[in-house]
């Protein structure tokens, strides 16, 4: 049974498609080019954003940033919730915190939506430390994200104990490598929820610990 958990939100707890693609669509718009459909925008969900704007749609810096910025426009007072909770998410939630479990939020996704959406869904009271990156661009890996929900969840000493091997009883769930590979730098398991957006064979090789196919099966993995 794990005692410290850190879940990733996008395709984990929530299922952001039609938001999060729906803003891509209107900055893409703004910025006078074509969108592409909902479902060619499925990629976006997950990384950074300035990351997919560059890698898969081939914006410079600069204007991967104003990109951005269009995309908040929507996001900030509609694309967040254009969102739906996976059915069996807050049951889930409610029988880890009975189990006497620590929660955390590790997402790439600004912190201040991340807190807006768990509230929006009655998700907040079951989590003890909500990180996300910063609108300023800061803390957008997901390494970043895994270490100072950690850090905000263990201290300074848990972090470098995770990081050697010494904490088995911490996991990083999430839908995409980045989840898996955030987990393996500080030394946690790693849980790949495949009815999330990953790509066929993208937690296998990014050497998921473990891959549940619903939620009810995250949860029996989650409480032994």
């Amino acid at each position: 049974m794990y005692h410290y958990i850190l879940f990733d939100l996008d395709g984990t707890l929530t299922d952001p498609k039609p938001g999060i693609t729906g803003c891509v669509q209107y900055a893409l718009r703004k910025l006078g080019m074509e969108a592409p459909e909902a479902d060619a925008l499925e990629p976006f969900i997950g990384p950074p954003l300035l990351d997919s704007f560059r890698e898969l749609c081939g914006l410079d810096e600069a204007t991967g940033l104003q990109a951005i910025a269009y995309y908040r426009e929507r996001f900030s007072t509609v694309g967040l919730f254009e969102n739906e909770a996976y059915p069996g998410i807050t049951r889930m939630l409610a029988r880890l915190r009975e189990a006497e479990c620590h929660l955390a939020v590790a997402s790439s996704k600004p912190e201040v939506f991340v807190k807006k959406i768990l509230e929006h869904f009655g998700m907040l009271p079951y989590f003890e430390v909500i990180v996300g990156s910063e609108l300023d661009g800061r803390r957008v890996q997901k390494e970043e994200v895994v270490e100072e929900a950690l850090r905000q969840l263990l201290g300074e000493n848990g972090v470098r104990q995770a990081a050697s091997g010494k904490i088995r009883d911490a996991v990083m769930v999430g839908d995409r490598k980045f989840d898996v590979q955030g987990a393996k730098q500080f030394g946690l398991a790693s849980i790949g929820v495949a009815y999330g957006y990953a790509a066929a064979g993208e937690l296998e090789e990014a050497g998921a610990d473990r891959i549940v196919e619903t939620v009810k099966e995250l949860e029996e993995a989650l409480l032994g």
